[in-house]
């Protein structure tokens, strides 16, 4: 297939695209500079620019691009970053799929397990409601973007994901060095709950998707096993062969981080049950297994 991708620099982008390639697709890149090859088309998210025309021939669509969350503290200007890069990036990316003669068959929209808020002890999976929050009203919003696609009769998968555990990059990136200098903790109680996948069972996942055409709206892309965080902090100890003898304090994290704290000391026990009712089979199921999977 000719595939586009948004965000193929990134953690998940970029390995998405080594694995599409070696399988003899053909993926054109979006980015936000001028195209520098014959495999780029530029486009301005945010401004509600791309050249529709270099979008013709392509029969899915990946959209991963968007501000980090955890890069910086929530400012009130990053905030406003961080929702013009999904919201209106996803807005800009739908009209142009949808304004196209032919179309592509598939969307596929990564969003966030933000979009439940905080869900405490209760496992929640696709048919749970949105919660409360900057994240969670931030995820309906950008869901909501990509609405032109969908009315377009575009198959349109929301990919609500996870933290993504890989050594490389990501929320979980910055994880390893600590842990690996001994440094490494719970945080807060260790009792909220962190939905997690490995960062190769989410590309095998979104090639799942690429390919399974019953599976349309919101995807829980977690693991099936969440852990707490205080399993987390003991299976980073194990595997790494490390002591985990640190703990921050709830207060510390909030004056650290400010509104993002309510967010990791907030609980969230995601599971995917639409990915293994159709038959996805993860490859590392549990926290340990996608840990070592990271090494």
């Amino acid at each position: 297939m000719r595939i586009a991708v948004t965000g193929s620099t990134g953690l998940i982008g970029s390995a998405l695209t080594r694995s599409l390639r070696a399988e003899g697709h053909e993926v054109l890149r979006l980015v936000r500079r001028p195209a520098a090859a014959a495999d780029e088309l530029r486009w301005d998210p945010t401004g509600g620019r791309v050249a529709a025309a270099g979008l013709a021939g392509c029969e899915a669509v990946v959209h991963l691009a968007g501000a980090p969350v955890g890069a910086r503290r929530w400012t009130d200007s990053y905030k406003r970053e961080l929702r013009e890069s999904r919201v209106l990036g996803t807005r800009t990316l739908a009209g142009a799929l949808a304004a196209l003669d032919t179309p592509p068959r598939t969307l596929i929209v990564g969003t966030a397990i933000g979009y439940y808020g905080d869900t405490g002890d209760a496992a929640v999976d696709e048919s749970a409601g949105p919660g409360s929050g900057f994240l969670a009203e931030l995820c309906q919003d950008w869901e909501a973007a990509a609405g032109a696609a969908r009315d377009a009769g575009i198959r349109t998968v929301l990919g609500r994901t996870g933290l993504v555990v890989a050594r490389g990059g990501g929320a979980w990136g910055r994880l390893f060095p600590l842990f690996k200098a001994g440094l490494g903790g719970r945080l807060g109680s260790g009792r909220q709950f962190w939905s997690h996948i490995a960062l190769h069972d989410h590309v095998a996942a979104l090639r799942f998707l690429l390919e399974e055409e019953s599976l349309s709206g919101p995807v829980n892309l977690t693991a099936p096993e969440p852990a707490t965080n205080r399993e987390v902090t003991a299976a980073m100890g194990r595997v790494l062969h490390r002591p985990t003898p640190f703990a921050v304090p709830a207060p510390v994290l909030r004056v650290a981080l400010g509104e993002f704290a309510a967010d990791v000391l907030g609980s969230q026990r995601v599971l995917p049950r639409r990915l293994l009712d159709a038959g996805f089979r993860f490859a590392f199921p549990t926290v340990t297994d996608a840990i070592r999977a990271a090494l």
